[in-house]
């Protein structure tokens, strides 16, 4: 039997990068999935590769940094699938600006999206699951959640906030069957390292690369690997823990 056969998944930030491979990755693994983000054409494109691996699978656009729509979510999720077993909170967006140079628009901007979008998903997700006697929740954290970041400090703020809601939603639920975790990825090659670095082959993602010690970036199949690994019941005594998948960054 397949580990995830018949679970309920919720995905956010589904229609690329690490939400995407994640996606078909519990596909495979038998789960039943609802895929959210703002790109329509994408998600019905993800629908279609998600139905062709035999999964019963939805689109349902969403920002998350809007409560209606997340609100509307998690229902259109129980509404089709009689319950919600996993989410990954994964939507999150990139901003460079070092401390001197941020704007209040730049700040709110990646704080609406990463950290509010998140604690909007766990406030949500949260009374859905316990109905149905818990599940996993894991939150999309970055190596930017532990250390700081020059050049980064809004988006650094926002990872460490991550952090912070999964320790206390993990504490929060610990006893009611419901398990709160986090990935932190290093630098991993997705359309975010295509806008930040220009491409995995350039100067810029050759440097990124030599600062992991196993000397280059990651894959998103390493990460969704470590997602379902949290989401599973070998983690069942997992919660509350950042999980680095960073090729030895934080070790350094």
């Amino acid at each position: 039997m397949k580990t995830f056969q018949d679970k309920v998944v919720l995905i956010t930030g589904a229609t690329s990068g690490i939400g995407k491979v994640t996606a078909l990755e519990f596909a495979k693994a038998g789960a039943k999935i609802t895929a959210a983000g703002r790109r329509e054409a994408e998600g019905a494109a993800l629908v279609a590769e998600l139905k062709a691996l035999g999964a019963d699978a939805l689109f349902v656009r969403t920002d998350v940094a809007v409560e209606a729509d997340v609100q509307a979510l998690v229902e259109k999720t129980v509404a089709a699938f009689g319950r919600l077993d996993v989410a990954f909170n994964n939507a999150g967006i990139e901003h460079l600006a070092p401390v001197v140079d941020d704007t209040v628009e730049g700040y709110r901007r990646v704080f609406d999206i990463n950290v509010l979008g998140v604690l909007l998903c766990l406030k949500h997700e949260i009374p859905a699951m316990l109905k149905t006697g818990g599940g996993a929740i894991i939150n999309t954290s970055s190596i930017a959640g532990h250390l700081g970041f020059p050049g980064a400090a809004a988006y650094a703020a926002t990872k460490h906030a991550v952090e912070g809601l999964t320790k206390t939603a993990a504490l929060e639920h610990a006893q009611q069957g419901l398990r709160v975790n986090a990935v932190a990825p290093g630098a991993i090659v997705t359309d975010m390292i295509q806008r930040f670095a220009g491409g995995p082959e350039s100067d810029t993602a050759k440097y990124l690369a030599s600062l992991h010690p196993v000397g280059r970036l990651g894959r998103a199949e390493e990460v969704a690997a470590a997602v379902l690994f949290l989401a599973s019941p070998q983690a069942s005594f997992i919660t509350g823990h950042s999980l680095a998948v960073d090729g030895g960054f934080l070790a350094k």
